[in-house]
């Protein structure tokens, strides 16, 4: 078996068709045209998010074996060992491949995995193939992307040098369109401070990836199904903003092209860890009318500023942590300084049930320990130039083991005690804020009540926080400094309430 060496035709067609004009044969006998047909085993494959490689039988799901025929005046075409049939992957996806799988050393290459030189099968877009009577088989695999495969072959009647050509369509996948994960990357791993004196980067942008179930990802939308949000419990938080087209502040609303949001980080005054967490609706892919199923991702980024000298030694800033409470998310982002930035962490011991910590040094989740009280675990941090550090931590956990409480998201604080939603200008916009839950009833719809909110705010029963219906703007009577007001959600038979605050500026503000 070669390379395809002639054009393939591609034809809009059944699956099986028949060409027309014939060729003359020898002796006086009649020729009738080339008719060539093409089925697969399987129509539909799985999306192959493992990275599985191809097989055959029932332990290689995610491929297909397709079979291709020809035939004149009801009988096998001759048969021929190369270039009879060529076939290709004529359109509509750009991964999935076709494959011999015959063991032939020509269609095999050598790949070293674990240090062991191994051979697996050679992936093709176009391959050719003989004719053993009348036909051939062939396969085609499938990989990460979900769609349609378009698959041709062609065959050529030597007597009138014309091809004919079937297609058949195989799926890949079937995507949800609903966000199930978040994945994140900045063009920079570090910030400098404003103003720092090493030349360092004060900005970045942020790519945010949003994929499905079938790690897809999420359809294009017109309307805003990204919330970003600087989370306020981290000195870097201070100056810091967002931004993104018009938008700028501490939370924007942005929408996903290709599954894929993008908006730019600056960094303030303070040095630390910035964080800035991310919300995606699953329930339908849109934020500005509440978050009823939250997905969340969250982005960190070391503030820093200036580029650290070899006398300053990579140290683990943090030295205890902020409590918790059994049944309610729980999010704390650990600090290190000196080295060489960018840091990536670890846990050395296990961490309370129900709390992770991300290789950004995010510690979050829901913890639910059996037995409160203070827990000693163990982290490490690891700078780009691979010098390590460790720390022994303390995390008190109270309350009792609750299975799913309810709980307003980026509101771990006590009720007295005021989370920081934005930071807001007179006579400038406002683009809104949207409160989402976590726990609860799973078929309950949650109501959204507020108490003490200012005369400029109003707050939908779906949890949106926006400008009165009269205001366009900030209004100037909007009182200078913070706005602290309550609000309750309820989610069948429970409730949980919030001090939320919004701090104002601008015109006529010391």
């Amino acid at each position: 078996m070669k390379n395809f060496k002639f054009n393939v035709i591609s034809v809009m067609a059944a699956a099986v068709l028949v060409g027309c004009g014939g060729g003359g044969g020898s002796g006086g006998e009649s020729h009738a045209p080339y008719s060539i047909s093409l089925r697969a085993e399987k129509t539909l494959l799985p999306v192959n998010t493992a990275g599985v490689g191809p097989g055959q039988g029932v332990y290689a799901p995610y491929t297909t074996t397709l079979y291709v025929n020809a035939t004149t005046n009801g009988r096998p075409i001759p048969g021929g060992e190369d270039d009879v049939f060529g076939c290709n992957v004529e359109g509509g996806l750009d991964t999935g491949s076709l494959y011999y799988l015959d063991g032939e050393d020509e269609h095999v290459e050598e790949v070293e995995v674990n240090g062991e030189k191994i051979k697996i099968p050679k992936a093709y877009r176009s391959i050719t193939l003989g004719s053993n009577s009348g036909g051939n088989s062939f396969h085609f695999h499938a990989k990460n992307q979900a769609g349609v495969a378009k698959i041709t072959c062609s065959v050529q009647d030597p007597s009138d040098k014309k091809n004919y050509a079937a297609s058949i369509d195989i799926t890949v996948g079937a995507p949800s369109g609903k966000a199930a994960s978040i994945r994140m990357r900045g063009q920079s791993n570090t910030l400098g401070t404003q103003g720092n004196l090493s030349n360092l980067a004060v900005s970045t942008v942020v790519d945010v990836q949003v994929l499905d179930d079938a790690d897809q990802p999420l359809p294009n939308t017109s309307t805003q199904n990204l919330q970003v949000a600087i989370r306020s419990v981290t000195g870097a938080a201070t100056g810091a903003r967002l931004m993104a087209g018009g938008q700028e502040g501490g939370t924007l609303w942005i929408n996903t092209v290709g599954g894929v949001g993008k908006f730019a980080i600056a960094s303030g005054s303070n040095e630390g860890a910035i964080a800035v967490d991310v919300f995606a609706d699953r329930n339908d892919n849109n934020v500005t009318n509440g978050i009823a199923n939250p997905i969340i991702g969250t982005f960190v980024i070391p503030v820093v500023s200036r580029v650290a000298t070899v006398s300053e030694p990579l140290v683990i800033s943090t030295a205890a942590i902020p409590a918790a409470t059994n049944g309610q998310p729980y999010s704390y982002v650990l600090e290190a300084a000196g080295g060489q930035p960018p840091y990536t962490w670890a846990a050395l011991s296990a961490l309370p049930a129900g709390l992770s910590i991300s290789s950004s040094g995010v510690i979050s989740g829901t913890p639910n320990v059996r037995t409160p009280g203070t827990i000693n675990f163990a982290v490490q941090v690891r700078d780009s130039a691979s010098t390590s550090r460790t720390a022994n931590l303390s995390l008190v956990i109270g309350g009792t083991a609750i299975v799913d409480p309810l709980a307003i998201v980026n509101c771990s604080a006590s009720t007295n005690t005021a989370c920081k939603i934005a930071d807001v200008t007179r006579e400038e916009a406002f683009s809104g804020y949207a409160f989402t839950v976590t726990g609860g009833a799973a078929n309950e719809s949650v109501a959204w009540t507020a108490t003490g909110i200012p005369a400029w705010l109003k707050l939908s029963t779906t949890g949106i926080l926006a400008l009165a219906p009269t205001d366009t703007v900030v209004p100037i009577s909007a009182v200078c400094g913070a706005n602290d007001f309550f609000v309750t959600a309820t989610k069948g038979g429970a409730s949980v309430t919030n001090k939320f605050r919004i701090s104002v500026a601008g015109t006529g503000c010391p």
